[in-house]
């Protein structure tokens, strides 16, 4: 069964699919710009990105080290792939789209990052009380805990 991409009569279903369209752009937008899989092309046009004496081929060679920018050219593959068009159904229902598109993807992406951050902040945490744990019960001395040091203000 094949579904076709919403007419901009049908305003819930098109937001229906704004909201899905974007999770397959940020996917892609991220594996690519932060995940291992993609590290040596990714370390390669990081570094064309640099050094390459052509301003367009250093702004070329950035668009696939940023998620924001890789994420326009995976929405315009994305919207070419199933046409969509937000709420007018000529082309400028394309350009909305565009736009809607790479802000909900990034969304994504930014909530991705930040729960990606603290999951890795409560890892080091648990790291780091686990080794206190096991000082505590060799029966070695802990150093003192830092504690916040404010200046007052002078009057």
């Amino acid at each position: 069964m094949v579904v076709d991409a919403p007419s901009g009569s049908d305003w819930m279903l098109q937001l229906f699919w704004l909201f899905i369209l974007a999770l397959p752009v940020a996917s892609v937008a991220w594996t690519v710009t932060h995940e291992e899989v993609f590290r040596e092309p990714r370390e390669y046009c990081e570094r064309r990105s640099r050094e390459s004496k052509s301003l367009l081929v250093r702004k070329f060679f950035y668009l696939f080290t940023c998620e924001y920018c890789f994420s326009h050219y995976v929405t315009f593959f994305f919207l070419f792939l199933t046409g969509y068009k937000l709420l007018l159904d000529d082309w400028r229902g394309y350009i909305l789209s565009a736009f809607a598109v790479v802000a909900v993807a990034n969304l994504y992406i930014s909530s991705f990052a930040r729960l990606r951050q603290e999951v890795k902040s409560e890892g080091l945490d648990a790291k780091t009380k686990e080794k206190v744990l096991e000082r505590v019960k060799k029966g070695e001395e802990l150093p003192a805990a830092p504690t916040p040091w404010r200046e007052s203000p002078k009057r």
